[in-house]
């Protein structure tokens, strides 16, 4: 549940932040290599995270947790439009950094990333194979019998 939890944060967050640094420095006059790579390092990063829960052998929560966050949101966008962009941080008393990741977390919200994302996070949870124990050689429980005994 906590790597789910880490995951929701870093897509929300660092996804929202990198898109907003990736926007503003496309939006610039000269636009800003440096604040570009930047961005397309923590785009890469937050996508590798994604791909290693996605396709690793970690808990199935760590997946449903955000796609849960992801397609929920996008259902309350889809049906009310106000009350969803409401729930970005927008006010001046919050903090910048805040305040880009609201910003580029609206922005993958109004394009539809956000369900890709969701639908992406959600397929892995379906697969039964996630939720099935793992076999551990050590769990085999049988019983040594001592040499020359028929039992």
């Amino acid at each position: 549940m906590l790597i789910g939890l880490v995951v929701t944060a870093a897509v929300l967050g660092g996804g929202g932040w990198a898109v907003q640094q990736a926007y503003g420095s496309v939006a610039a006059t000269p636009p800003d290599s440096q604040k570009m790579w930047i961005a397309l390092g923590a785009m890469a990063a937050i996508g590798l995270v994604v791909g290693l829960v996605t396709a690793g052998r970690i808990s199935p929560l760590a997946t449903f947790v955000p796609s849960m966050v992801l397609l929920a949101w996008t259902v309350v966008y889809a049906l009310d439009v106000n009350r969803a962009l409401s729930l970005i941080p927008a006010e001046a008393s919050v903090n910048q950094i805040v305040r880009d990741a609201g910003f580029g977390a609206r922005t993958m919200l109004t394009t539809g990333v956000l369900a890709l994302l969701g639908v992406v996070l959600f397929i892995p949870v379906l697969m039964p194979s996630r939720w099935s124990r793992r076999h551990d050689d050590l769990d085999e429980e049988y019983e040594t019998t001592p040499e020359g005994s028929y039992y």
